[in-house]
């Protein structure tokens, strides 16, 4: 179901902007690093060791790098992102620089409540993206965070009776969570928001722990049957294109070869307005003198935002990313 923001005839709208820039060759997705600072402790990525004193170089304006690039769809992540008390300012900039476009926000979700959440939808967030791996204190120890299980599971509907009607958990598939995968789904329903799912790597920081190989790789590989399935009967909760869940398996296996096309179809802006083709690898040149990236040799990583770029667009892929 698309928010109530959005209505049927705007599919068509993002559809018609989507191939415009395509055939332009312009980024589909800008993602706005606002902060590599983070209050966080997560094992498989390093942002929570940005000095603090790095907040001096963050950017104070993004407007005029939406209204360059002219995206579809713009991300707000970080670190995290929340640290910024000027976030609505940023958001509010970059909705009045761009006429069509779907804004989301990627937070742990510590420091979100309900009326945070307010002033950041009315400002432009059109979508929250929380991160939740597991329903219980195992995903506080994951985090480094006490009570952020309770924390999410509580905001989320103080937010729905404020009005907000697009939000969705972000899981990470990981060796030590399969058996979470579905009563996250469940959960999320339960809740009436969405969950997406990316696949776990190494690629942030080398930690291998939560890889999934070996034995696993099979139960894997049924926890992606149960997804498709229950997205068949069920659509609206998983946001993930069906495309992108039935390649979970061949990434597994080490068996994918297609060329990442991260810099083609998306980018990342770090807080200093440098451009980078992808979280993992470094930047390259400031947002004003972009150079068009070509697709690159890469299967370090199977997230979300690659193999959606590399989805076919349908008309079920606009309603899975707007639901």
């Amino acid at each position: 179901m698309l928010s109530a923001r959005f209505k049927p005839w705007h599919v068509a709208l993002f559809l018609g902007k989507y191939a415009w820039l395509t055939a332009r060759r312009r980024p589909v997705l800008v993602h706005f690093e606002v902060t590599m600072r983070c209050n966080a402790r997560c094992g498989f990525c390093d942002y929570w060791k940005t000095d603090p004193t790095a907040r001096a170089t963050e950017l104070m304006a993004y407007g005029d790098a939406a209204r360059y690039f002219n995206p579809m769809l713009v991300t707000f992540t970080g670190g995290e992102p929340t640290l910024r008390r000027d976030l609505e300012d940023l958001v509010a900039q970059v909705d009045r620089a761009i006429s069509l476009k779907y804004i989301t926000l990627i937070t742990h979700g510590a420091m979100l409540t309900a009326e945070r959440a307010r002033s950041l939808w009315d400002a432009g967030v059109n979508q929250f993206n929380i991160s939740l791996d597991y329903l219980d204190e195992r995903h506080d120890r994951a985090r480094g965070i006490p009570g952020l299980a309770a924390k999410i599971l509580g905001v989320v509907p103080a937010m729905r009776e404020r009005g907000i009607d697009g939000i969705r958990f972000n899981t990470v598939i990981k060796n030590d969570n399969l058996d979470e995968i579905m009563p996250i789904v469940r959960v999320a329903e339960l809740l009436g928001v969405g969950v997406n799912f990316s696949v776990y790597t190494d690629a942030k920081n080398g930690n291998r722990q939560y890889l999934i190989d070996g034995a696993d790789l099979t139960r894997a590989e049924t926890v992606v049957r149960e997804l498709l399935a229950y997205k068949r009967r069920r659509r609206g909760v998983i946001t993930n294109s069906d495309y992108y869940l039935a390649q979970i398996p061949r990434y597994l296996r080490g068996e994918m070869q297609e060329p990442c096309r991260s810099g083609l179809r998306t980018i990342h802006i770090d807080p200093t307005g440098r451009v980078k083709r992808c979280p993992d690898f470094p930047t390259d040149f400031h947002w004003r003198d972009f150079q068009r990236y070509e697709p690159v040799s890469c299967n370090a990583c199977y997230y979300a935002c690659r193999g959606e770029a590399q989805a076919p667009l349908r008309l079920s892929r606009v309603r899975d990313v707007m639901a």
